[in-house]
C-alpha cells in the first residue's frame, strides 16, 4: 500500500509550514535578543555639570548720594550704570512734566533725523551694492537676535539702527523708494515747533568727578561700603532687603570705580571655599555669568561664614539691586556620563616592573562599569571627576595615554542584568 499523490502534497505543505514557523521563531528570537541587547546598554557620551550653590548675595560698593533741591521733576541724561566724567550733566530739573515730554520727543526725532541723514549720504549711496547690503542685513539681523536673547540692550539699540539704515539704503539702491527728502523736512519742522516750546531747566545736577551713576538709593550706602566691610556680620546681611528710597530730593548716587564686592553667608565648615579661589557668579536678573575671586572668609559661630567675593565687571544689571539670589559656581566639569546603577566593583590585576626586570602582580578592587564589545563583556575602570544625584562624570582618557582599561567615548555601558554577565 503506497502513498497517494494527495498524501505527498499534504506532507510537502506540512514540511513547508514547519520550516516557515521555525524561520519565524528564529527571526523573533533575533529581534528579541537585539532589542534586549540595545535596551540594557547606554553609550558613554560627553556631558557637563556645574558644581554650584545658591545664596542670598548682598552688594558692597563705594557710593556717594547725589541730591538736588527737590523742586520740580527730573530728566536724566545718564542711564543706570552709565559712566560720567567730571562736570558731566547727570540730570536736569523742570517745573512740570510737559518739558519732559518735549525733551523725550525731541531726542526721538533727532535720532530719526540722524538715521535718515546717514541713509541719504551721497557717499553711502554711491558705494552701496545690493549684494554687499544683503550680506550686511543678514549679519545685522543675526546680531539683533543674539543681543536680544542675551539681554544686552545697549548693543541691541545700535544694531537695530544699523539694520534700519541698511534696509532703507537697500530700498533706495534697488529703486523701491525714491528718497526721504520729504520725511527729513517734516521731522525738521517738528523739531522747530518743539524747540519753540522748550524752556531752560531751573536746576542742573552735575557730576563732581568721574564715576558710574545709578538713579536710586536704598539707605545702605553708608553701611555697605569697603570702609565698613570688616564690621559686617551674618545677622546684618540676613536682614538686608532689596529696597529703593522715595526721598523727594534724591537724584541718585555715584559708584566709585568698576570693581565691587558681594557678601554671602554660607556653611563653610567643610572648607568648601578658600580665599583666592576663582569662581563664577550668576544672578537671577542677568543672563551673563561673571568671573570673580573669593576675597575674604570670616568664620562665625554655628558653622556660619561670611564670604566676600570680588568682581571687576560692571553693567546695568549689576546696579539694579542691593540684595539678590546668586548662584555661586565653583567648577564646570566635563566627562563621560555614567549612570549610578551601572557602577560596579571588580578585582583588577595589574603588573608592575621595578625597572630591574622584576615583575610583580598586584590585585586591587576598582570602581568601574561593564561594557559590551561585540560578544564580549569587559570591565573598564572609571575616573570620577563629578558626582550627581543619579550619575557620575568619568574623566575622559587621552587617546595618547593608551589607557584602554578606562572607560572610553562611545563604549556601550551595561545596565540591566549585569550580574548575570559578571558570572
Amino acid at each position: 500500500m503506497g502513498f497517494s499523490k494527495s498524501d505527498g502534497s499534504f506532507m510537502v505543505k506540512f514540511l513547508r509550514n514547519v520550516v516557515l514557523v521555525l524561520l519565524l521563531i528564529v527571526f523573533i528570537s533575533i529581534v528579541y535578543n537585539f532589542r534586549n541587547k540595545e535596551s540594557d546598554t547606554v553609550s558613554a557620551l560627553m556631558a557637563s555639570a556645574l558644581s554650584s550653590q545658591e545664596y542670598k548675595g548682598v552688594f558692597i560698593r563705594d557710593e556717594e548720594i547725589q541730591l538736588y533741591s527737590g523742586n520740580g521733576v527730573l530728566s536724566y541724561n545718564v542711564s543706570d550704570g552709565g559712566k560720567v566724567g567730571n562736570d558731566t550733566v547727570i540730570a536736569e530739573a523742570y517745573l512740570d512734566d510737559e518739558q519732559l515730554s518735549i525733551k523725550h520727543e525731541l531726542a526721538k526725532l533727532q535720532r530719526e533725523l540722524g538715521i535718515l541723514e546717514k541713509i541719504t549720504n551721497p557717499g553711502t549711496l554711491e558705494s552701496a551694492q545690493p549684494a554687499s547690503l544683503s550680506e550686511s542685513i543678514n549679519d545685522s539681523y543675526r546680531s539683533l537676535i543674539y543681543y536680544r536673547d542675551m539681554g544686552r540692550l545697549d548693543e541691541l539699540s545700535d544694531v537695530r539702527d544699523d539694520l534700519l539704515i541698511q534696509l532703507s539704503t537697500y530700498q533706495i539702491v534697488t529703486d523701491e523708494v525714491q528718497g526721504f527728502d520729504q520725511k527729513k523736512l517734516d521731522i525738521r519742522n517738528e523739531i522747530d515747533k518743539l524747540n519753540a516750546r522748550r524752556v531752560a531747566p531751573h536746576e542742573t545736577v552735575r557730576s563732581p568727578r568721574s564715576a558710574y551713576f545709578v538713579s536710586y538709593i536704598d539707605g545702605y550706602e553708608e553701611k555697605l561700603n569697603t570702609k565698613n566691610m570688616d564690621t559686617i556680620t551674618s545677622s546684618m546681611l540676613e536682614g538686608i532687603t532689596d529696597r529703593k528710597s522715595t526721598a523727594p530730593n534724591v537724584v541718585g548716587k555715584l559708584i566709585e570705580g568698576y570693581g565691587w564686592y558681594l557678601a554671602i553667608v554660607a556653611d563653610n565648615s567643610k572648607k568648601q571655599y578658600a580665599i583666592g579661589e576663582d569662581v563664577w557668579l550668576r544672578f537671577d536678573s542677568s543672563a551673563e555669568s561673571y568671573p570673580a575671586v573669593i576675597h575674604d572668609i570670616r568664620d562665625e559661630k554655628n558653622d556660619k561664614s561670611i564670604i566676600i567675593i570680588y568682581c571687576d565687571k560692571f553693567n546695568y544689571e549689576l546696579v539694579q539691586h542691593r540684595a539678590e539670589i546668586v548662584e555661586l559656581i565653583k567648577h564646570d566639569y566635563r566627562g563621560l556620563k555614567v549612570p549610578r546603577e551601572a557602577i560596579r566593583f571588580a578585582d583588577v590585576t595589574e603588573t608592575e616592573d621595578d625597572g630591574n626586570g622584576n615583575v610583580s602582580a598586584k590585585t586591587t578592587k576598582c570602581k568601574g562599569v561593564y561594557i559590551r564589545k561585540g560578544e564580549q563583556i569587559l570591565f573598564k575602570k572609571i575616573d570620577v571627576v563629578y558626582e550627581g544625584s543619579d550619575y557620575v562624570l568619568s574623566k575622559p582618557q587621552s587617546e595618547l595615554s593608551k589607557k584602554s582599561e578606562y572607560l572610553e567615548l562611545y563604549d556601550d555601558i551595561l545596565i540591566e542584568e549585569v550580574e548575570k554577565n559578571e558570572k
